[in-house]
């Protein structure tokens, strides 16, 4: 029979990371698209999200994004503690990174100096970034977004469910996206090849 543990190690790092860092705490509103992804309530009103589908969708979200060239991939974060993870993400894969204000157009405007057309968009928040989410849509490119249990998850195509607004959080979930894709494309070996920390990803206060 399966125990506990062994469960647990099917997961991407120890399930006590994932508590810790808090990317199970979602928010105290849940949204209708994202009941599927909600584990429980707790009695402070706080919707908690399922860890184990978390850690499914890094995992199909790092194969898929590493299929596309690294610099037709654009990762935006209007979010404060989205953005040195964001740029990190950006910088070990080669991608595009808009980390604090989205120039509106950026992706629609050929006149714009930050012009670009990317093949594949990765949202931080759907709601703080939905300037980038709406022109992905325009443009026709698949969107994959960092969703909470407040998320409308209407225009992303691959849901990651994950506390969105916490430092800790963030700094994990694209520390993990990072060390996934790498291995997805087979520019590391192992998890051991990749040496940055989730220390390193996180936001400073």
């Amino acid at each position: 029979m399966e125990t506990e543990g062994q469960a647990a190690e099917d997961l991407l790092v120890p399930e006590e990371t994932y508590l810790t860092s808090g990317v199970h705490i979602g928010t105290q509103q849940k949204s209708a698209s994202m009941r599927s992804f909600i584990y429980k309530v707790r009695t402070d009103g706080l919707y908690v999200l399922d860890i184990k589908q978390t850690d499914t969708r890094l995992r199909v979200a790092a194969k898929f994004l590493a299929k596309f060239p690294p610099e037709r991939i654009l990762i935006v974060a209007a979010r404060q503690y989205g953005q040195k993870p964001a740029r990190l993400f950006a910088q070990a894969l080669g991608a595009q990174v808009f980390a604090g204000r989205f120039v509106p157009g950026t992706m629609t405007n050929p006149n714009l100096m930050q012009f670009t057309e990317p093949a594949v968009l990765v949202v931080t928040d759907p709601a703080a970034d939905q300037q980038a989410l709406r022109e992905a849509m325009n443009v026709g490119i698949p969107i994959l977004g960092l969703c909470d249990a407040n998320n409308d998850t209407r225009f992303v195509d691959l849901v990651i469910p994950t506390n969105n607004k916490g430092r800790r959080a963030l700094a994990t979930v694209y520390w993990l996206l990072t060390r996934e894709v790498l291995k997805a494309r087979g520019q590391i070996e192992s998890d051991e090849g990749f040496t940055q920390t989730i220390d390193d990803f996180e936001a400073q206060l």
